[in-house]
């Protein structure tokens, strides 16, 4: 019924630290991602870490990419910390485990209350999505998951910043070793044309009057918004990560 109160109880590790906090509510269009939804708050969300183990690895693996985030945007203290602790992860060490999801929904849940429709800093929250969000569409949402698709998202992302003199190749690579050893992508899957990402892209939400505004980085835990990054820097990034 219109404007019911609801409760979340997120069972995949993606969910929990990302989509079950900040009362998005959309769906998929063939033209693009969550493009038709509304803003609409949970009454409060409930989180129980055990549910983890019933998840397969793949899904596992997939949350680990909005961990990775919240770290990359704004937090070099948490993504250091993650570099310490990927393996005792991946094995959903209890006390571990917690602390990531309890971060990471602290990171979300402090942009959400300053920035609830995305006029500003929440906007960097989709650190990695634009891309992303163009390889699922590509896909026609068979292909790479959400997280996965945000992994390579990101890696686009810091590789296209040390392209036009934002930031250097070490903070890159360190994002890209991070991810590969939570178990996730980091390049173009096979068969993608960057042009046809390119066109993709300018779906996004974030777009203004079909100007692209990405989310880029400085480095680990300094990523803003940027606007009127040339073309040709992007197929430049596309071509030199697997895109055809």
């Amino acid at each position: 019924m219109r404007g019911v109160p609801f409760v979340q109880m997120p069972t995949t590790l993606l969910a929990m630290v990302d989509s079950s906090v900040g009362g998005k509510t959309a769906v998929n269009l063939s033209q693009g991602k969550n493009l038709v939804g509304a803003f609409h708050q949970p009454r409060a969300v409930l989180i129980d870490p055990n549910v983890l183990q019933t998840l397969p690895k793949r899904e596992l693996r997939a949350g680990f990419a909005e961990v990775v985030k919240y770290g990359a945007i704004g937090d070099t203290a948490f993504f250091l910390w993650l570099e310490r602790h990927a393996e005792a992860l991946l094995t959903l060490k209890a006390d571990t485990t917690i602390e990531a999801i309890e971060r990471s929904v602290r990171h979300k849940a402090g942009v959400v209350a300053r920035d609830e429709r995305e006029d500003g800093e929440r906007a960097l929250l989709n650190f990695g999505h634009t891309f992303g969000h163009a390889i699922e569409n590509l896909g026609h949402y068979q292909g790479l998951n959400h997280g996965e698709a945000v992994a390579v998202g990101m890696v686009l992302a810091a590789d296209l910043s040390t392209r036009i003199g934002m930031a250097g190749v070490d903070d890159r690579d360190r994002l890209n070793d991070l991810l590969v050893r939570l178990g996730l992508p980091t390049r173009v899957p096979s068969g993608y044309a960057a042009q046809a990402m390119l066109d993709a892209m300018r779906l996004d939400k974030k777009a203004l009057s079909g100007q692209l505004r990405l989310i880029l980085w400085r480095g680990i835990g300094r990523a803003e918004i940027v606007a009127s990054v040339a073309d040709e820097k992007i197929l430049e990034t596309l071509w030199a990560n697997g895109a055809t």
